[in-house]
């Protein structure tokens, strides 16, 4: 039980630590640190930002030299996003990665407050 319960732990600890970078609001360094995208992309991505924030995927693909629908799935997965959508989820109504890394760390405190209730049972006999 103990196991399971620290196993949880690492995996809350590793949602809660993911964090997206948004095309939009990041430093060359941030975006630099983005697996897939180097200095030579980073400083394309902030040159055509300063023509105007990136609408939409459609938008950054259509602007980025060398982006294009492989690309920009495989940066998606490292945690890039466009006014907090991933490119996998960029459909209307789909919340921004943001708000279901909350939600998922949400969920995972709710289950480790009931492991920990349940080991704290077994202790006390109840």
């Amino acid at each position: 039980m103990l196991k399971k319960f620290l196993a949880f732990i690492a995996m809350l600890t590793a949602v809660a630590a993911f964090a997206a970078t948004d095309v939009n609001k990041a430093t060359e360094a941030e975006l630099d640190a983005v697996k897939g995208i180097g200095p030579a992309t980073s400083k394309l991505i902030l040159s055509e930002r300063k023509k105007g924030e990136f609408k939409d995927w459609n938008d950054f693909i259509a602007r980025v030299k060398g982006v294009g629908d492989s690309r920009a799935s495989k940066l998606s997965n490292e945690g890039l996003t466009v006014n907090g959508r991933s490119y996998a989820n960029a459909k209307p109504g789909d919340k921004p990665v943001s708000e279901k890394i909350k939600d998922g760390a949400s969920t995972a405190a709710n289950k480790t407050k009931e492991v920990a209730r349940d080991a704290k049972d077994k202790v006390t006999g109840k």
